[in-house]
């Protein structure tokens, strides 16, 4: 695990990690990589840093943070930050409390060091977090995938997780345009891989309607999500032209070690 130094860190092994000019630490070692370029690709990331930045999801953001400052978090990580728009948002919330976002995308956390300068931004693997064992009051995981398992060995004894993800029908109107049949989705099917010693201690869930005037906040929507990977060029076409209203549906679960108060 690392020790943070005024140019890098350096792990228990004794290993060193300089800081990058923009103010990163790259810990994600090449033979930890899927790819050359494993997470988000830039196109995805500057849309939703565009998308993002115009507020379409404010109300998400600040759902978080209510949830987040309760308890007084002093150590804190989100896990998964992309170009950090919520990372930011829940920085300002938190205040004096240290700090740490980490994501797999170099380019993702490339934008992310242009929000802020307080928080400690990692290029590192979720299931390979480079953080001490028990180090952490507090994880934030949106719209992300998540290792169980390692957000179980990070969380301090009264720590908790707030696992924010999509509830049955977000964007569901993006989605109709985009597929011939629409699948129902299980909002709670990540919670079938919780492990033994922690618990779900509360769930909510936020709803609400955005329009959308502008050709590119529909692009940008479209581009940033998995949707838009696999969308074919009629779909894309109709998407960009016709998308004038998005429902935003999204489940919280805050969880704890079991038994904890």
């Amino acid at each position: 695990m690392l020790r943070g130094m005024p140019a890098g860190a350096v792990c228990e092994n004794g290993h060193n990690f300089d800081r990058a000019r923009q103010g990163y630490l790259n810990l994600l070692p090449v033979q930890h990589k899927a790819s050359r370029a494993p997470g988000d690709n830039i196109a995805m990331v500057q849309a939703r840093r565009s998308f993002l930045s115009v507020g379409h999801y404010r109300p998400v953001a600040d759902f978080l943070s209510r949830h987040a400052v309760t308890g007084n978090p002093q150590n804190w990580l989100d896990i998964g930050c992309g170009e950090g728009y919520y990372t930011e948002i829940l920085s300002g919330r938190l205040g004096p409390a240290n700090g740490y976002a980490l994501d797999i995308s170099k380019d993702a956390i490339l934008q992310a060091c242009k929000r802020s300068k307080n928080i400690n931004w990692l290029v590192a693997s979720m299931a390979r977090v480079p953080l001490a064992t028990g180090s952490m009051d507090l994880l934030t995981s949106v719209f992300s995938p998540l290792d169980w398992h390692e957000a179980k060995r990070l969380l301090s004894g009264q720590g908790v997780l707030l696992h924010l993800g999509p509830a049955q029908d977000h964007l569901i109107e993006l989605r109709q345009m985009v597929y011939a049949e629409v699948r129902p989705y299980d909002d709670a099917k990540h919670l079938a891989s919780l492990p033994e010693g922690l618990e779900v201690v509360q769930t909510e869930f936020l709803r609400f309607r955005i329009g959308l005037e502008q050709d590119a906040d529909r692009q940008n929507l479209l581009v940033m999500t998995p949707h838009g990977q696999r969308v074919r060029t009629e779909c894309h076409d109709r998407v960009v032209e016709g998308l004038k209203n998005v429902t935003v549906s999204v489940r919280l679960d805050r969880v704890r070690h079991t038994g904890e108060q």
